[in-house]
């Protein structure tokens, strides 16, 4: 996968579950490697996006830019938002050596602010951001917000079945979610979206010992 955010959150006090989301944390981490993840677009991405016309795009979370440089390629106008100034200087890097254009911005989920800038997109995509439950609805709801009228809200997440099957054992309970904390979050019974997509694909993912099959939550939004 191209950037999944890894944290040993297991038996994490909340102050250490933030504290595992920002800046000082991710530059760290970003530093002690030439490439944490592996360049490529997630595969939710990829068949999320299929059916739908390229515009304006933006990335949440973005690590060091596979999804971001992909909706560049095919057509998307790109923004890449995350936490460390590491990740987004390796999003530029990244970009220009594939020859394509993808605008940086900085962005603490933790934080006030909405993503991008304050303006509004035709998809915002976000991918394995995984957030204490306790600060879960104002992200996801300050992601949400960057979405154009008429656009799309992808997210994409580890579904805690995983957490059971031992396939994220450094995932603790309650991190992990299902497609109805999006939902709820979102209060999309209210009106105001449409569920496009909310479902818990399967896929083997590579691992050094072999293939692991994983469960994700997918969840794709169209903001009427």
């Amino acid at each position: 996968m191209a950037h999944e955010h890894h944290h040993e959150h297991q038996d994490l006090s909340l102050e250490e579950q933030r504290a595992s989301l920002t800046a000082r944390f991710w530059d760290e981490r970003y530093a002690g490697s030439d490439r944490v993840w592996s360049g490529n677009p997630n595969l939710r991405l990829v068949e999320q996006s299929a059916d739908l016309t390229p515009g304006t795009a933006l990335d949440v979370a973005c690590g060091e830019g596979g999804d971001a440089i992909w909706l560049a390629r095919q057509g998307w106008r790109t923004t890449a938002a995350d936490v460390s100034a590491v990740a987004l200087g390796r999003v530029r890097d990244h970009a220009a050596a594939a020859g394509v254009t993808v605008e940086t911005l900085p962005w603490d989920a933790l934080g006030t602010e909405t993503p991008g800038g304050g303006a509004s997109y035709d998809l915002v995509t976000v991918s394995f951001l995984h957030v204490p439950v306790a600060d879960f609805a104002d992200v996801y709801r300050r992601i949400a917000a960057a979405v154009a009228p008429g656009g799309r809200l992808l997210v994409t997440a580890h579904h805690p079945h995983d957490v059971e099957s031992g396939a994220r054992e450094s995932h603790g309970p309650g991190l992990l979610f299902e497609p109805g904390a999006v939902l709820a979050a979102l209060d999309v019974d209210a009106g105001g979206w449409d569920v496009e997509v909310a479902d818990t694909p399967t896929r083997d993912q590579d691992t050094p010992d072999g293939p692991l099959h994983v469960r994700d939550t997918v969840v794709r939004l169209r903001r009427r």
